[in-house]
C-alpha cells in the first residue's frame, strides 16, 4: 500500500457545552443550513438530502435549543433564511472542517515521507 493512495476522512462535530450529550452541529445540520441558504426553504433543503421535513425540523429545533441560538428565521409560507447566528455557526464549522482536513492531509504526507526513508 502506498500512502499516496490514502486520504483522511474527518467527521467533525461541534458540541454545545449546554450539557446535551447528543447536541451537535455536524455535517447533517450544515447541509440543511446550506440548503436553506440556497433554496430559501427547510423543506426543500431536507428533500435535497433525502430527509423528511419533520426530522429536519426536529434537528434544527434541537440544535437551536442546545446552542441557545436561532439558526433559521421562519417566514411561514415564504420559507426560511439563515439568521446571523446561523451563518456564523455554519461558517465556523465549515472553516474548522477545512482546516482540520488540510492538517490531516499534511500529517499523512509527513508521516509517509518519514517512513519512506
Amino acid at each position: 500500500m502506498h500512502f499516496a493512495d490514502i486520504s483522511p476522512r474527518i467527521k467533525l462535530s461541534l458540541e454545545a457545552k449546554s450539557g446535551h450529550d447528543d447536541a451537535i452541529f455536524g455535517r447533517g445540520v450544515a447541509q440543511l443550513c446550506r440548503g436553506v441558504e440556497r433554496t430559501g426553504s427547510l423543506n426543500k433543503a431536507a428533500k435535497e438530502i433525502g430527509m423528511a421535513y419533520s426530522k429536519a425540523w426536529r434537528i434544527v429545533k434541537h440544535t437551536e435549543e442546545a446552542f441557545s441560538i436561532q439558526l433559521l428565521e421562519r417566514n411561514g409560507a415564504h420559507g426560511s433564511t439563515l439568521t446571523e447566528d446561523g451563518k456564523a455557526l455554519l461558517e465556523t464549522y465549515e472553516q474548522l472542517a477545512l482546516e482540520t482536513a488540510r492538517y490531516a492531509e499534511e500529517r499523512i504526507a509527513a508521516i509517509a515521507a518519514s517512513l519512506a526513508r
